[in-house]
């Protein structure tokens, strides 16, 4: 069974720094792609950034340029979301995801496997 268990959100003041976890278990292999979406209230799903799996091409939501970064290390099965110069309107759920059918995928219907969400609160 795939799990994805999330870690590392909290409360932050605008300005501030966050680095999220997400372990992965239960696939056979490193060859999928990753990615960080998260959901504010009221609002849909949106991604932050992506992985692919095979040349580990990165995409980067235009809100989040320059202030995150994603990472991940095979060694661990973990990736990570580095946040920085958070901002009020970052506050949300953040998910991380991963799919193993598709090479390049950027948006939430093609993310097969889900974390269970941790929460992020930035405040002004």
């Amino acid at each position: 069974e795939v799990q994805l268990v999330e870690s590392g959100g909290g409360l932050v003041q605008a300005g501030g720094s966050l680095r999220l976890s997400c372990v992965v278990s239960g696939f056979t292999s490193n060859d999928y792609a990753i990615g960080w979406f998260r959901q504010a209230p009221g609002k849909e799903r949106e991604g932050v950034s992506c992985i692919s799996r095979t040349d580990g091409a990165l995409w980067v939501g235009d809100s989040v340029k320059d202030r995150f970064t994603i990472s991940r290390d095979n060694a661990q099965n973990t990736m990570y979301l580095y946040m920085n110069n958070l901002k009020p309107d970052d506050t949300a759920v953040y998910y991380c995801a991963a799919e193993t059918s598709l090479y390049e995928p950027q948006r939430v219907s093609e993310f097969h496997y889900w974390g269970q969400g941790t929460q992020v609160t930035v405040s002004s």
